[in-house]
């Protein structure tokens, strides 16, 4: 029986192919799906908010340039609103993968949820029409929304740090 060239090779090589072929994480298909589940998960949060009375701003304020306000005070425009934080978030996540994928712990995805929360309630939304200014939304939908945006930033940016760290903990040893 004949070996093929495969066959012939060190065992190291053979562990590094499998290795090549299965242990990578596409980070595409990942950030596609971590954003898709921040969106939906954070996005409800803020529905919930939004029903409990614990914010003023409609779930639906990311759709605002595309839709009239009085269908997007609806349940169907609610839903859209969700729809657009989902589509919001698998941005972001991509966003974050790409300028901060590498950092490791909390304290950068606390960060990354500020400043999009202070991108969007302090500067664009009031700018564009979205809602009123900070000063005229009251303290219940300030605080809300910016705990909100502080956990979501967390969870797409821990998540990311968890996954590249586990990544990195994956590959062969002298590697690095």
């Amino acid at each position: 029986m004949r070996k093929t060239l495969k066959d012939r090779r060190p065992a190291g090589k053979k562990q590094r192919e499998r290795y090549d072929e299965s242990a990578h994480t596409n980070p595409f298909w990942y950030c596609l799906q971590l954003g898709f589940f921040a969106g939906l998960i954070w996005g409800a949060t803020r529905w919930l908010l939004y029903l409990i009375s614990f914010t003023k701003v409609l779930p639906g304020f990311l759709a605002d340039p595309f839709f009239r306000q009085s269908f997007l005070k609806t349940f169907w425009g609610h839903l859209v609103g969700i729809g657009f934080f989902i589509v919001f978030s698998i941005i972001a996540a991509f966003l974050y993968k790409i300028a901060l994928g590498r950092l490791s712990g909390p304290w950068p995805g606390l960060f990354y949820g500020l400043f999009w929360w202070l991108i969007l309630f302090v500067m664009g939304g009031p700018l564009m029409g979205m809602f009123p200014h900070m000063n005229k939304i009251g303290y219940d939908t300030i605080f809300s929304e910016c705990a909100l945006y502080l956990v979501w930033g967390l969870f797409i940016g821990y998540t990311i740090a968890y996954e590249y760290t586990d990544e990195a903990s994956r590959e062969p040893m002298g590697a690095h």
